[in-house]
């Protein structure tokens, strides 16, 4: 009974941060090029299916005030595309700006484009690892039930889900980072060979605010010890 109240709260609150957020990101707007100067590792994020970049942009400014260029793929738009096309406009503009070392910060379906240009192409060689927040790896059991296209592929039988399983040599380049629970993914997000980490928390947005999130990024991209 207490595990099931905690659990609601949870969702309560998680849909209370997304719908507060979407409609911030709503009414924004930031030019995202104000964010791509700076002398550390270069970041990019990618948000997930029907995000468009300013719903991760608390994120993009906690680490462009810490002097990382934050790079965004403006056609990505709200990531309605399939996983391949995502990536590919990820790689083209890895290529186009020249961007090397890089560390992808992903929330959702964006931690699944991330691993494909991670794992398929060389564009993957200009990244340096991933921290991907709430990424359904293996699918989602519930995106089986949708009849919208878009959220079909999340699925665990879709062919690029099974395809992203086999790559697993670039597992240990990325942490995920996920809740105990998460309404979006019931089967969670751990990923074999993977740095995996479990928050005592659940939801699968506002988790996004958590700051072990930027704790993990600066491990990986300034040599900054996380907190186990």
């Amino acid at each position: 009974m207490i595990e099931s109240l905690r659990r609601a709260g949870w969702w309560i609150a998680d849909y209370a941060y997304a719908v507060v957020w979407q409609a911030r990101a709503f009414a924004n707007r930031t030019d995202p090029a104000g964010f791509e100067d700076g002398v550390l590792a270069p970041i990019l994020i990618i948000p997930g299916v029907y995000e468009s970049w300013k719903f991760l942009q608390p994120l993009a400014v906690a680490l462009h005030d810490r002097g990382h260029p934050v790079h965004v793929v403006a056609p990505l738009r709200h990531n309605r595309r399939p996983v391949a096309t995502g990536a590919a406009l990820v790689a083209d503009h890895l290529i186009h700006h020249d961007l090397r070392d890089v560390v992808v910060v992903a929330h959702s379906k964006g931690g699944l484009i991330g691993k494909h240009v991670m794992a398929i192409g060389s564009a993957g060689e200009r990244i340096r690892g991933m921290v991907a927040v709430a990424a359904p790896f293996g699918g989602s059991r519930y995106a089986q039930l949708m009849v919208i296209p878009t959220l079909r592929v999340l699925s665990p039988r879709d062919a690029t889900i099974v395809g992203l399983a086999r790559e697993t040599a670039v597992n240990a380049r990325i942490v995920s980072l996920y809740g105990r629970f998460d309404p979006h993914i019931p089967g969670g997000s751990a990923l074999a060979g993977a740095h995996n980490v479990v928050l005592e928390t659940g939801g699968h947005f506002r988790i996004l605010a958590h700051p072990r999130v930027i704790a993990e990024v600066a491990a990986m991209a300034e040599g900054r010890r996380a907190v186990p």
